[in-house]
């Protein structure tokens, strides 16, 4: 496989850049809000997801939202062995404590 760009560590995630996140859009049958959160948690650290779930959570999104699975990015999040910070960043936002 080949190696198209090089990893960056320590990016500098501005306030706009974080709040784009909020205008992620789904592709497929998966509710937006359960997109969106997914893919911020996947793409930034700790400190830049919990300003994200600011920005989401007082746009009124649903922090429970499920994918067709039915599961929430919170269900998802406790399965990843160091995902301790970001399940209380979401169960502080109103995340279900255990779906």
């Amino acid at each position: 496989m080949r190696k198209d760009k090089e990893k960056v560590i320590d990016e500098v995630w501005t306030d706009d850049r974080v709040r784009s996140f909020l205008n992620v859009v789904s592709h497929d049958e998966v509710q937006e809000d359960f997109h969106m959160l997914l893919k911020a948690y996947q793409s930034m650290r700790d400190s830049d997801f919990e300003k994200f779930v600011g920005y989401f959570s007082a746009e009124g999104r649903n922090i429970n939202a499920r994918n067709p699975e039915g599961e929430s990015v919170a269900d998802i999040v406790r399965q990843h062995r160091r995902s301790t910070n970001y399940v209380e960043i979401l169960e502080r936002a109103g995340a279900a404590a255990d779906s």
